[in-house]
């Protein structure tokens, strides 16, 4: 029997709806509708210009997708995004305000006022979240200053899929991958904290009780069935939380690995059954992030694949990713290096700038032309993996032996071995659509077609074709570069 459920995936810079459909323990996956997704400036009434998302923009991208696949039996639908953002409602279930990306600079000093509340270690100790200028916690302050009478007026907050969850049923609930995220989650009581919103004067009445992920949310409200044309509709909450759903696709069952979910972001870490809250897990900033089924996602923000999307962009896309992936292999290596978490890379004026002046700054070879500036990036995020592994190893103890890449920076195979060359790990990579599989799996979960995480990943790694990488560059060429990033972060 074929079932077939859709996954919503909405990132930075696209969105798409996946359709799975499940048969004898293989899933296969159609593209049904794929659209853009952008941040916007806009301006207030105050006159003060933000980052914003288009939620109205994107919910009807999901309404279109969702009638193309109407004719297609679909039981069950899940929406999965990016995180930390969020909308306020008011009593009359109004959008209050514009929806600002995390994106945005009016977190920019924001942590630091913060901590002259609650002190650091305080919120990691009840959290467990890494250190960010964009954190949901930091996002609210900002609306706090700028913008008291939100919260004032506020009745409701909802993350950018509870949103969209609320808008498809009606109902509204916060789902739990995607609250961890904000460091306003306590990491012990599994509830929000209520002493840090106390503290921050940030009203506690405004959330929800977070619901897991395979909650089945309810069916699509009655007047969209009809404008629609669908009888029936199950609404399922996944792990809402983009990075949730995709470790849940990860393609085995071992347990000495560990994982990068590579896209606009490098998210890099661990499973483990609990929370590492720990003093050394605080001064590297590592993250403690709810995972579906009982898990928890030890692991770090790294800047990711945004920056050769920027470079791209800058470059008026005269190359496409696959071009300046092989432009980068021509170049000479290790010429210069960055720090791709350095704060200045979020959100630049010019990405291809920016670069150039860190490399002037730390008298390195300034990259010119694009194949130079693509060959910086990739190297440099090889070896801040290779960073991020050694603290997961002494932080954890845990035993790693190989690294599993999954998400669309899977694509990109010349970084693939380049991670597999600086860490000295045999890399494992794939699949591509690990987001909208690890979706779809928790809507099999919840629908009764999959009985566990375990053999949900069983059926992933019989699905899809997994590409192995053997480190094969010298051990001496790889540790005096080593040396030369290091000196980088100090």
């Amino acid at each position: 029997m074929e079932i077939r459920s859709l996954a919503i995936d909405i990132g930075a810079s696209s969105g798409r709806l996946i359709q799975g459909t499940l048969e004898d323990d293989m899933i296969s996956l159609e593209e049904i509708h794929r659209f853009k997704n952008q941040i916007t400036n806009k301006r207030d009434q105050k006159g003060n210009e933000h980052a914003c998302w288009e939620l109205d923009k994107l919910y009807n991208e999901i309404l279109v997708g969702i009638k193309k696949s109407k004719s297609n039996d679909i039981e069950s639908i899940g929406i999965d995004t990016w995180a930390v953002d969020f909308v306020l409602l008011n009593s009359a279930n109004e959008v209050i305000g514009d929806t600002v990306s995390y994106r945005c600079h009016r977190t920019d000093r924001v942590m630091e006022e913060v901590f002259d509340i609650i002190s650091k270690e305080e919120i990691y100790n009840k959290t467990g979240i890494q250190f960010l200028q964009f954190n949901t916690i930091y996002q609210l302050y900002a609306v706090k200053k700028s913008d008291p009478e939100y919260l004032e007026e506020a009745k409701s907050f909802l993350m950018v899929p509870d949103y969209f969850n609320y808008l498809l049923t009606g109902k509204k609930s916060n789902e739990y991958t995607n609250a961890t995220s904000t460091q306003l989650f306590n990491v012990s009581t599994k509830s929000w904290d209520q002493e840090i919103l106390k503290q921050l004067d940030i009203p506690s009445s405004i959330f929800n009780d977070p619901v897991k992920p395979g909650t089945v949310i309810g069916e699509i409200k009655d007047e969209l069935k009809e404008s629609l044309d669908i009888e029936e509709l199950k609404v399922i909450a996944p792990a809402t939380h983009d990075t949730g759903s995709s470790i849940v696709a990860v393609p085995t069952n071992s347990a000495d690995y560990a994982y990068i979910s590579s896209g606009t972001w490098s998210l890099m870490g661990v499973e483990t059954k609990k929370p590492i809250c720990t003093k050394k897990a605080l001064e590297y900033n590592f993250t403690n992030e709810g995972g579906a089924y009982e898990t928890n996602r030890f692991l770090k923000n790294i800047m990711g694949l945004w920056l050769i999307q920027e470079v791209k962009k800058e470059l008026n896309d005269q190359y496409d990713f696959g071009e300046l992936v092989e432009l980068a292999k021509e170049e000479q290596a290790f010429k210069s290096l960055i720090n791709p978490n350095d704060s200045r890379f979020l959100n630049p004026e010019s990405m291809i700038a920016e670069i150039k002046k860190y490399c002037q700054e730390t008298e390195q070879v300034v990259p010119q032309k694009p194949g130079e500036l693509a060959r910086c990036i990739f190297e440099s995020l090889a070896f801040q993996y290779k960073q991020v592994l050694e603290e997961l190893t002494e932080v954890t103890t845990k035993e790693i032996n190989k690294i599993h890449i999954i998400g669309g920076g899977v694509q990109n195979e010349f970084l693939n071995q380049l991670t597999a060359d600086i860490t000295g790990l045999e890399v494992y990579a794939g699949p591509i659509e690990a987001t909208a599989i690890g979706n779809l799996l928790v809507q099999y979960i919840a629908l009764g077609y999959i009985d566990s995480l375990e053999e949900a990943r069983e059926i992933v790694s019989n699905s899809f074709t997994i590409k192995n990488y053997t480190p094969n560059l010298s051990l001496e060429e790889v540790e005096n570069n080593w040396i030369k990033f290091k000196e980088l972060q100090n």
